[in-house]
């Protein structure tokens, strides 16, 4: 699924600082496959929220700030 997923997609997500959580929407067209769930400053609270979405078919990352 990666490989789907365009590198300005992933750039654009990325944040100065912090964390971002990220969805991924599999069959969306290349270029708009991921999507901004939210924002942390602390990698702990950016963690409890990934665990606490409920939905088992949705697909999440953390990006990190650079």
């Amino acid at each position: 699924m990666d490989s789907n997923i365009t590198e300005q997609e992933k750039i654009s997500l990325t944040p100065d600082s912090g964390f971002n959580l990220v969805g991924i929407d599999p069959f969306a067209s290349p270029g708009n496959r991921l999507y901004l769930i939210e924002h942390y400053e602390r990698y702990q609270d950016a963690l409890v929220a990934k665990k606490s979405r409920k939905n088992p078919d949705e697909y999440l990352i953390l990006y990190y700030g650079s």
